[in-house]
């Protein structure tokens, strides 16, 4: 029973988007290893751009910046 988890920055995917997502995750595991679509879970998770950071700055702070280089 595969359980997989995507983590995305919530910046408004769509909920098509991310049905999109859902069945293609899906689809990679029973093409690649035959995998029961019945038994595959796929969770999305979207967190707050204050709350997901890259070399010691969240995404909303480092987004700010790069709006403003030149």
């Amino acid at each position: 029973m595969p359980y997989v988890n995507i983590k995305i920055t919530r910046e408004g995917a769509t909920r098509e988007q991310k049905a999109e997502l859902i069945r293609g995750v899906t689809d990679l595991l029973v093409r690649v290893l035959n995998k029961n679509p019945a038994t595959t879970m796929v969770v999305i998770d979207e967190v707050e751009l204050d709350h997901w950071g890259i070399s010691g700055e969240s995404v909303a702070v480092l987004r700010e910046r790069a709006k403003h280089k030149p």
